[in-house]
């Protein structure tokens, strides 16, 4: 059987004797869970695993879009549509999104995140000339005001190339270069950073009864055969970014698992980022029927995911976010030293 190795991971604390870092950030481990399909779950010393597996879970993640990787950073996120779960018609206007951004900025984000699709569950597909009307101009307006990286959230290569000519510097496509295979060599040929995510479906069908075999598991392999396919376009492998697509085809039970065993994916050896702020799972176990009333739930959940080393926090409340963080690593940092 295959092995797929999580490290157990931990923060604000001394390290072991025998601990490595994770990621080359301050989260460490000295303990590895090793995960085999129908073999359950066995623990063993991180010293002991095989030493391609340890590698890719210690070496620091190179720079992305300007992002070092040694600490989490947020991806602050700008839906210029009408119909997004969360903020659908609030900033889909060129002078309330690029006012939104400076905002957002202001806060602390690192990355401002644009899209102009929603991928809330049974949203149906916009056309492509209709996205770029939509990005395009407020990502332009975005560089014209600073040098912030900007992130396009799109499944199309037309938009793509779009937004990296107007200034985009990373591609954020939660198909993963499965629903538009060219958007992968817009991206090669721009030297653009990229970020892969896991879905099971379209936005349209995605929630009708997903299923998977071991869904950990399945999401791994997933992410793990896009990573080849994009270097296989010709994307570096050190500027690609994993995502395991919280709510994207999972129940409440798939995203816990995901959540639970998020650190499996440091294995893959890339930077991790996560995007589950204020998804209807935080209202169903939180309470909180509006989006707007998940903020505590969606830190709780980011804090969680830093915990475990996640470079990329995809949220859309950046004070909360940032404030939660920057005395999570100033008390947890500062015991480490």
């Amino acid at each position: 059987m295959t092995g797929y190795y999580r490290p157990v991971a931990r923060f604000g604390e001394l390290p072991t004797r025998h601990s490595f870092p994770l990621a080359g950030g301050l989260c460490w481990f000295d303990t590895v869970a090793v995960h085999e399909r129908g073999g359950g779950v066995m623990t063993m010393p991180a010293n002991e695993i095989p030493t391609d597996v340890l590698d890719k879970l210690t070496c620091a993640r190179p720079t992305i879009a300007g992002m070092t990787m040694s600490r989490p950073n947020i991806m602050g996120i700008l839906n210029v549509t009408p119909d997004s779960f969360s903020d659908g018609g609030q900033f889909n206007a060129p002078a309330q999104a690029l006012a939104h951004a400076q905002a957002m900025q202001a806060e602390g984000a690192a990355i401002i995140d644009v899209g102009g699709e929603s991928t809330r569950p049974g949203a149906a597909e916009v056309q492509c000339d209709e996205e770029i009307a939509r990005t395009a101009p407020v990502i332009a307006a975005i560089r014209a005001q600073s040098d912030i990286p900007i992130s396009i959230d799109t499944r199309k290569s037309t938009v793509g190339a779009a937004a990296l000519e107007a200034g985009a510097s990373l591609v954020n496509d939660v198909a993963a270069f499965t629903f538009d295979p060219a958007l992968a060599k817009i991206a090669a040929d721009a030297a653009a950073p990229v970020c892969v995510m896991h879905a099971q479906g379209s936005p349209e069908t995605m929630q009708q009864d997903p299923t998977y075999d071991d869904v950990l598991l399945d999401v791994y392999d997933f992410l793990n055969e896009r990573i080849d396919a994009a270097v296989g376009a010709g994307i570096s492998r050190d500027q690609i970014v994993v995502d395991p697509g919280i709510g994207f085809g999972k129940t409440l039970e798939h995203n816990l698992i995901l959540l639970r065993g998020i650190a499996i994916f440091h294995a893959l050896g890339c930077p991790v980022l996560l995007g589950a702020s204020r998804k209807r799972f935080i209202g169903t176990i939180g309470g909180g029927t509006d989006a707007s009333d998940r903020v505590g739930g969606s830190v709780a959940v980011a804090l969680f995911a830093a915990r475990r080393g996640v470079q990329i926090l995809r949220v859309h409340d950046i004070f909360a976010t940032k404030q939660a963080l920057d005395l999570e690593w100033a008390i947890g940092g500062a015991a480490m030293t």
